[in-house]
């Protein structure tokens, strides 16, 4: 299938505060999404969309929206809305997205931004239909620590006195996510979450008793996949290769073993107890290598640690800090997106590029269920 690439139409909007709407108040719209958009100045939050009622309400009177919708089909019709926010069920998030997106809004969503490749497809021509935007909610490229690492090995791969570049390794073993935000005023109600129905969104191949091991695992790793695809400017199918699967029956614990681009790289993966997060990503070339290791998502500010090592000339370590370290990534991204939109700029995570991702965790677990060599 082809696609046009979103940047090859930009659709800039005027100088004036994009009109923005949010579908979604649960955990990422109040602890994240709101307080970040709500609190830039191109962004002027008009409307919310909840079909919890009593949530909604309450939500819009916290962050002073003056319109609240009980289902986001509503959203389709009001001409004031320049654009979208939206974080909701796995699957159905996706649905939502392909509604606002054909109704000419242009939309930021959460991670992933489909449980397959048919849904992304579908997803992606909607945005055509309506000649419309979309961006996913990869806020790891937006810590400026991540970025110093991009750069570094852009230079190294360029100068090419570092030799060549040997192997990117992604640990994820997760931890304790949530920092407390669990334990913060966020707005509870007793309305019941209305169920999805995910089934003819997945693959068409997954079998039934795989279905929440893949959604699970897609919707933690699709970060580590992304984040290494940033690292290494991969933005095409053909450079992607799976090689090796061994996931435990868990289909979530394990490693992966992938070619980007002809680097062989490494996925680790777990379910862990800790106390804190446990991540960290290092590219090795033959002559150095660059190290990050973010904070916990949460954490405010929040900018990947990042360790470089060069030899043997000068045998030694460097911790620069990023010059953009007071930030929050996540409030960069709502920055970002809003940006994109009035200067006309393509996103640095477009969905057009999101679907790389999508397709390579149908790859994945082909591999991991035996129906791919």
């Amino acid at each position: 299938m082809s696609h046009k690439l979103q940047s090859e139409v930009p659709v800039p909007i005027d100088e004036r505060a994009i009109r923005f709407a949010y579908v979604g108040c649960g955990f990422m719209a109040q602890n994240v999404h709101l307080p970040n958009f709500s609190s830039l100045n191109d962004c002027a939050l008009r409307a919310l969309a909840e079909n919890r009622a009593e949530l909604g309400a309450k939500v819009a009177q916290r962050f002073s929206v003056p319109k609240v919708y009980q289902d986001h089909r509503e959203l389709l019709a009001d001409a004031e809305i320049d654009a979208v926010g939206l974080s909701a069920d796995y699957a159905q998030q996706g649905e939502i997205a392909a509604d606002l997106l054909r109704a000419g809004k242009h939309v930021f969503m959460e991670k992933p931004m489909a449980v397959s490749v048919h849904q992304a497809e579908r997803i992606l021509r909607a945005a055509e239909e309506g000649n419309s935007r979309l961006m996913v909610g990869y806020m790891k490229r937006y810590d400026p620590g991540n970025r110093l690492v991009r750069e570094v090995i852009r230079k190294w791969r360029e100068e090419t006195s570092k030799g060549k570049l040997l192997f990117a390794r992604s640990h994820g073993f997760c931890g304790d996510w949530l920092a407390e935000l669990d334990k913060t005023q966020m707005i509870r109600t007793d309305e019941p979450i209305k169920p999805s129905s995910p089934d003819e969104l997945l693959p068409t191949w997954l079998p039934v008793e795989f279905r929440e091991r893949y959604i699970a695992y897609l919707q933690q790793y699709t970060h580590n996949v992304n984040l290494l695809r940033f690292f290494l400017d991969i933005g095409r199918r053909e450079e992607i290769a799976i090689r090796k699967v061994d996931l435990d029956g868990d289909g979530y614990t394990g490693i992966v073993a992938l070619q980007l681009g002809g680097v062989r790289c490494v996925i680790e993966s777990a379910r862990t107890k800790f106390h804190t997060w446990e991540e960290h990503t290092q590219v090795y070339f033959e002559g150095g290598w660059i190290h990050a290791w973010p904070k916990g998502p949460f954490a405010k500010p929040q900018y990947s640690d990042v360790e470089i090592y060069e030899g043997p000339e000068r045998a030694g370590y460097q911790y620069p800090i990023p010059k953009a370290s007071s930030v929050w990534h996540y409030r960069e991204e709502a920055a970002h997106f809003l940006s994109c939109l009035k200067n006309g700029a393509p996103f640095d995570s477009s969905g057009e590029d999101a679907l790389l991702d999508v397709w390579t965790f149908e790859e994945i677990y082909k591999k991991h269920i035996g129906i791919a060599p």
